[in-house]
């Protein structure tokens, strides 16, 4: 892939976490650069995340929420990372611990894969249609943390899936990867297009922002951090 420059070398470092000290995910072997292996497990969930940022777009997804498997399977491959997600949650309650742990997950999987975020292009801007629907990410991974979500979504459910729960994915993804996102929905009537496009959006905004840009030396920005 051209776009992240996969031969050029930069100072970020695989990272993996885990927050309640069970086995690595990948059983302990280590990582490829820009890569994090994360877990985090509470009393209403269990989470383990593996990403990679340069990768090919495989996605090995089971949350126990279908349609959230469903839309971030499309992440991976729109975004052309390779990401593992297992998750166990109180389903029997409702979806919404699983689906924003999930997020919490994947966003600190993203903020240690990039490391410093030394040699990143840092802005990504993506605009993707589904049939009538269309969104428009951008994304700043500036290490400051903040979402603004202008997707109306009438309609409550996707099946058995409560829509509501996107602002709450996205608002996790943002606030642990430590970045700016605007998520802006043009058009719409389909609850599933809609949010299909909103995470299409995100997913080629995000490959964008954490592609490695070969004229830049340490990280983009005036104050020499993005920490």
């Amino acid at each position: 892939m051209d776009a992240k420059n996969k031969s050029r070398t930069v100072s970020t470092s695989s990272t993996r976490t885990n927050d309640d000290n069970s086995a690595s995910a990948n059983g302990g072997l280590s990582l490829p650069a820009r890569s994090a292996d994360v877990q985090r497990k509470t009393r209403e969930t269990a989470v383990a995340v593996a990403l990679r940022l340069d990768g090919s777009g495989r996605g090995e997804i089971s949350t126990g929420v279908p349609f959230l498997d469903h839309m971030l399977d499309s992440f991976a491959r729109h975004g052309f990372f390779d990401l593992r997600v297992e998750a166990t949650g109180d389903l029997h309650i409702d979806d919404h611990h699983t689906v924003e742990d999930v997020g919490i997950v994947l966003g600190r999987a993203f903020r240690q894969a990039l490391g410093d975020r030394s040699g990143i292009r840092r802005f990504g801007n993506a605009t993707v249609p589904l049939d009538e629907a269309l969104c428009t990410a951008v994304v700043d991974i500036s290490g400051r943390a903040y979402l603004a979500y202008n997707v109306e979504i009438r309609e409550e459910r996707v099946g058995n899936f409560q829509t509501i729960l996107v602002h709450d994915f996205m608002k996790a993804i943002a606030d642990e990867t430590g970045m700016n996102l605007h998520l802006n929905l043009h058009a719409g009537r389909n609850p599933h297009h809609i949010v299909e496009a909103t995470f299409k959006a995100l997913a080629r905004a995000m490959d964008q922002a954490t592609a490695v840009e070969p004229r830049l030396s340490g990280v983009l920005s005036t104050k020499g951090t993005l920490s």
